[in-house]
């Protein structure tokens, strides 16, 4: 915390329920999927692989580095993709994630943006070619959601600061 924003009389989350909140975002995020919504096009972005990606290029280490294995198993289950898809995809993103932290210096939020870009269209793309056939005329629509998607980023890193400036744990 910076010494001018110190509260004396906020109390900090538990140590637990501080670490179980980056995790409990990405899980409402995937929740989002089951929430029913009549659309003629799919528009609704991939919400818990935009969590995820939040928390991991805002916050490295508020997640371990398997943790996309499980909450991509939860996306999957809910979102209604072959099973293991995004279990493979989440964790490809964070592996590549992490040779992109390991060659840069400094990121600043428009890296972070275009790093998320690469991300989701990656996301999308690969989970197009494993859930539908290639006969499926289905790239528009893919295209919009990932035009979505990459819109809705910034909203969803800042919902990541503000969720972590609320648990006050560092």
């Amino acid at each position: 915390m910076i010494a001018d924003e110190f509260d004396a009389f906020v109390t900090p989350l538990q140590r637990n329920r501080a670490r179980a909140l980056p995790w409990l975002t990405v899980m409402a995020g995937s929740l989002v999927t089951a929430i029913p919504l009549i659309a003629t096009v799919p528009l609704l972005p991939p919400c818990g692989l935009l969590m995820l990606l939040a928390w991991r290029l805002l916050f490295r280490f508020s997640m371990r580095p398997w943790a996309a294995a499980p909450l991509g198993l939860l996306d999957d289950l809910v979102s209604g993709q072959p099973l293991g898809s995004a279990v493979l995809l989440w964790s490809a993103c964070f592996l590549l994630v992490d040779l992109i932290d390991q060659r840069l210096v400094f990121r600043d939020f428009w890296l972070d943006w275009l790093i998320a870009t690469g991300l989701i269209v990656f996301c999308l793309a690969a989970g197009r070619f494993i859930a539908v056939p290639l006969e499926a005329h289905v790239d528009l629509a893919m295209l919009m959601q990932g035009v979505a998607a990459v819109l809705l980023f910034p909203i969803a890193t800042r919902l990541v600061a503000w969720v972590d400036g609320k648990r006050g744990y560092r």
